[in-house]
């Protein structure tokens, strides 16, 4: 079971398999790894002392960054997501960012960006479309239509409680739609990346 593997310079958490989404180019679709990971498919959801132990096997000075992101939206854990990351805190001044879908205020049912204050650094929002029916087609929220204006608002808070903010799209969607999300970035200030699917 991989609780933690590295890809690139970063070190990433696999914390649960869960997720509200069902997206068209989700990787976990056509693969079971990550760069040189083993399978991101949990036989059970992690305990913080699990995930605590895994870090007595990596040396955090190998790298820029340690990103809560495995194959399920690491906010359906957010109690542990902040637990693990005060724990980071405690042996290392690495950075420590989230992959998100955005819908953690959905999930739980109240506002949480500010939960994660001082305990993220940075945070990467899937925007995946430029507008909510868009974004219901390749998606597939289990939320339905309230899922877009949440994720945008979730940005809102994540902006004025963490800071470091963007947004990211796959190359799945056209040309058009591409740049449609860029202006709707600029236009909440928020940059944005676009993602290779391969």
């Amino acid at each position: 079971m991989t609780i933690l593997y590295d890809y690139k310079e970063s070190l990433y958490i696999n914390l649960t398999n869960k997720c509200p989404c069902s997206c068209v180019f989700c990787i976990r679709k056509e693969t079971d790894y990550v760069g040189n990971s083993s399978s991101l498919w949990l036989n059970h959801e992690p305990s913080v002392d699990e995930i605590k132990n895994e870090f007595n096997k990596f040396d955090l000075s190998k790298y820029d960054e340690v990103v809560f992101c495995g194959y399920g939206e690491p906010l359906m854990r957010i109690n542990e997501v902040i637990e693990v990351a005060k724990y980071i805190r405690s042996i290392s001044n690495i950075k420590i960012r989230v992959n998100t879908n955005g819908l953690a205020d959905l999930i739980h049912g109240k506002k949480t960006a500010k939960l994660l204050k001082d305990n993220i650094d940075a945070i990467s929002i899937s925007l995946n479309a430029p507008n909510k029916i868009k974004y219901n087609e390749v998606t597939k929220p289990k939320f339905g239509e309230k899922s877009f204006d949440a994720l945008l608002d979730f940005a809102i808070d994540c902006k004025k409680y963490i800071g470091k903010v963007n947004f990211s799209v796959v190359d799945e969607i056209s040309e058009e739609e591409i740049e449609q999300s860029k202006e709707l970035a600029n236009k909440m200030n928020i940059p944005l990346r676009v993602r290779h699917k391969n």
